[in-house]
């Protein structure tokens, strides 16, 4: 065969039965030697890849629907569209398919693939048709009981829609339908109906070009409004098509062609949404040509409607003109909403050219239009949220260059984002849905996630700038109008008379609260400079007074991403203004209620501590300890001020701190080796928190002996120094640095001379006092110092001013 190629849409259908477009491309029928037959091959149109690769079987079911369509399944659930530019393409691909499969190519389905008994089979393949009884009210029951029997055999279903199609029986059945109705048959009526539904479960595009047609889809609807199941109420379905549902151009529709599509569209929707019963597990895959018969409706609606240049003008002119008045105003917008809704279900190439001509159009301006005008509907805030919605999602990117451009030649107020905030804060629904919604698309547009970087501009820097300076205070204008002369400082609690807030105002407040916190995390240095020279802080943190436990955890959770920053920028904000006051006060307040306030100020401080946050740790304990001391159900508090001591003792003794520096760099280590975990755990220890080590310094006059051991006394306690001293010396030869390790006993003691000044880093306890029974040296003079540890802790540091002594006993190693 000769390869031909036309150009097509591939689609596919997902879990949810709609169609997922895979791309555009061109189709061609060849032998393919990797599947052993003939196949469908499409490539895509822009890079030239293999969208589709489809042997065709034998023994598969294709559909050809509209003229345009080829359907098939090529698994149990994977079913698959090719959709025809020309129909002269979609006949030429058919005449291929029915040739390998060796079909009519005037019939618009092949075989299918049953799973019937041999008996069953052979019953089906002798018999040459169906034949259906005469369409007459005597044999009304006998059709439903064929048509009923029909549906679990493919064979079948496919000879009855054969016999349906072929004698124009559905023209006859509703001329009988008809009849019943003017006779107020009931019997007939409900035979009726389970007929009619038996043929929508046929799954046939030819059936349903039939009965979705001008002259015949009211009285199918009225075929379904007599279900069995209601007990003689009819449903009233045709009533509200005819009287209620009125189909209003908006603007007019030249079209006749493109008018009736979208009525049939509307009238088939309503079917298989509110007129026929929901269909069963095993008869969901019966309805799928119903699905696509509206899928591509609607995409022809909206491929006919873009085309149409004078209807999009006419449409754009209307809603950015002064004069129209606000009912014609309100349809518009809601066409246009429909318009928009309509555009899903194009491919991306399509969707993009779609808002790209919408763009071009004006909607945008349009939008700003919409919004002055329509502030007190309702409704038409709602449409415009939507618009504004779909152009977000589809290019945040280009309404960032609108609103950009704008502010060039408007003032701040009108400028489209600002009337986006205002209508997010001036929702009126009880729950905010629309302003949840816009806070939503304000967070995309304030997204540097999605924002582009060239060479020549950067959006990011650009937009940022711009959004801080044109409109971050009409988003904060709320927060600080309700936080107004409560500001927390040392010493005075704030009587905040806002904290009474309703409940709408309070769910505001925790919207402009949750986008503020999103800046904080990604905006760097903008939102820095907002929040510091506006004092945004403190006003938010008088929300922590909120009756309302949802507002006061959003101002926590605010403060606590700027802690986690770790900026001292912000750091030196909090302390020079005793921004933790009202936190403190919260905390107190809650009690001893275990709750989400209490864990997350706890949380708050447990991160300064385990951060080592030295300037704030020094602020809380030196400002509130005394309120937070006796909180001992958690230790944090206490690990706190653990921190602050340390920090206090290491500026006392700068020689201490040095010495720790040392280590740190690792001047002293014998070789180049990482850290093991014992040894990493123990540079970062802290000396107070090891409980279990005791240790005094004695009076000393700065000075260790000369004889550096040479006291009787101190003999066995100061040999292993002096060898290690020894081996140092040998070794500071060749090496800048040494160690020794070596086995030592479980317990041991030092011995140093001194006679004045005593500096006690923590007081022993009796039993390891000098002379005491216990310390293991016997005629201790009172001025010796003694360190003792076990095997397994660390031990402190000594520090005798000119020496410092470090101990270590799990490692059992001396560092001097």
């Amino acid at each position: 065969m000769t390869d031909t190629r036309r150009r097509v849409k591939v689609y596919t259908l997902n879990e949810d039965r709609q169609w997922d477009d895979r791309g555009t491309g061109h189709v061609s029928s060849g032998y393919v030697e990797r599947l052993k037959g003939m196949s469908l091959l499409v490539r895509a149109e822009s890079d030239g890849s293999l969208l589709l690769e489809s042997k065709i079987n034998p023994n598969t079911a294709y559909q050809k629907q509209q003229d345009t369509l080829i359907v098939w399944s090529e698994a149990e659930n994977y079913d698959l569209a090719l959709s025809f530019q020309e129909k002269a393409g979609c006949d030429e691909i058919w005449e291929k398919i029915c040739q390998v499969q060796g079909k009519d190519p005037s019939v618009d389905i092949t075989q299918e693939l049953v799973d019937e008994s041999e008996e069953e089979r052979f019953d089906d393949m002798s018999s040459p048709g169906l034949e259906l009884p005469p369409c007459e009210l005597g044999h009304l029951e006998e059709l439903a009981e064929l048509v009923a029997s029909s549906l679990p055999s493919p064979l079948r279903r496919e000879k009855l829609a054969l016999a349906v199609e072929n004698e124009g029986y559905i023209r006859k059945l509703l001329e009988l339908f008809r009849q019943c109705e003017d006779l107020e048959n009931a019997d007939g009526l409900h035979h009726i109906y389970e007929i009619v539904k038996g043929i929508f479960l046929l799954n046939r595009t030819a059936l349903f070009e039939v009965m979705f047609s001008e002259e015949c889809i009211m009285d199918v609807i009225g075929c379904l409004e007599h279900d069995p199941a209601l007990d003689g109420l009819p449903r009233r379905h045709r009533d509200f098509l005819t009287k209620t549902a009125r189909f209003k151009e908006v603007i007019p529709i030249g079209d006749p062609e493109l008018r009736a599509k979208i009525h049939q569209t509307y009238r088939v929707q309503y079917i298989q949404d509110m007129v026929l019963p929901t269909p069963s597990v095993f008869e969901e895959n019966m309805l799928s040509t119903l699905h696509s018969f509206i899928f591509f409706n609607k995409v022809e609606i909206v491929g006919m409607l873009q085309d149409d240049e004078k209807f999009l003008t006419d449409l754009f002119a209307q809603l950015t003109d002064e004069a129209t008045d606000d009912d014609k105003r309100h349809e518009l917008v809601n066409f246009l909403k429909e318009f928009c809704a309509f555009s899903q279900t194009l491919q991306p190439q399509n969707r993009d050219t779609f808002f790209k001509t919408l763009s071009n159009m004006g909607i945008l301006p349009a939008l700003e239009v919409i919004l002055v005008s329509g502030m007190d509907d309702v409704q038409v805030r709602g449409a415009a949220t939507d618009i504004f919605s779909y152009l977000v999602e589809y290019n945040p990117s280009m309404v960032r260059e609108f609103i950009m451009q704008e502010s060039q030649q408007n003032d701040d107020d009108i400028l489209l984002i600002n009337l986006i905030i205002e209508h997010m804060i001036c929702d009126s629904d009880p729950e905010l849905g629309g302003a949840v919604q816009l806070m939503g698309l304000l967070r995309t547009l304030v997204d540097p996630e999605n924002m582009m970087a060239t060479a020549n501009k950067t959006e990011k820097t650009e937009f940022l700038s711009f959004f801080y300076k044109h409109c971050m205070h009409v988003l904060s204008a709320p927060l600080l109008a309700n936080t107004t002369d409560d500001k927390p400082s040392r010493g005075v609690s704030p009587v905040s008379t806002i904290c009474q807030y309703d409940f709408q105002t309070s769910q505001l407040l925790a919207l402009i609260l949750e986008l503020l916190t999103f800046c904080v995390e990604h905006h760097t240095y903008h939102i820095k400079n907002y929040i510091i020279n506006k004092d945004i802080l403190r006003r938010v943190l008088v929300l922590t007074a909120s009756q309302h436990a949802f507002l006061a955890l959003c101002a926590l959770r605010f403060m606590r991403r700027i802690i986690g920053l770790k900026d001292e920028f912000y750091n030196r904000y909090i302390m020079k203004n005793f921004l933790f006051e009202p936190v403190v006060k919260a905390f107190l307040n809650n009690g001893a209620r275990y709750n989400l306030m209490n864990s997350a100020i706890i949380e708050m401080f447990e991160y300064v501590r385990v951060e080592d946050v030295k300037s704030l740790t020094a602020h809380i304990v030196e400002n509130y300890w005394k309120s937070l001391e006796d909180v001992d159900y958690v230790q944090t508090f206490k690990g706190l001020k653990l921190r602050y001591e340390q920090q206090r003792e290491r500026q006392d003794n700068p020689k201490l701190d040095s010495m720790r520096s040392i280590l740190r760099n690792h001047r002293f280590r014998r070789d180049a080796r990482t850290l093991d975990d014992d040894e990493e755990m123990w540079f970062n220890a802290d000396e107070e928190e090891l409980e279990d080590c005791e240790a005094v310094v004695p009076p000393s006059d700065n000075k260790i002996t000369k004889a550096c051991g040479g006291a009787g006394e101190n003999e066995d306690l100061m040999d292993p120094i002096s060898k290690f001293m020894e081996r140092k010396k040998r070794r500071s030869q060749g090496k800048n640095s040494s160690s020794l390790s070596g086995r030592q006993s479980p317990s041991f003691k030092l011995s140093f001379s001194g006679s004045t000044t005593k500096t006690s880093l923590s007081s022993p306890p009796a039993s390891l006092r000098p002379g005491s029974p216990g310390s293991g040296a016997k005629g201790s003079p009172p001025t010796a110092a003694t360190v003792t540890t076990k095997v397994g802790r660390i031990t402190r540091l000594v520090s005798t001013g000119t020496w410092v002594v470090f101990i270590r006993a799990q490692q059992k190693t001396f560092q001097m």
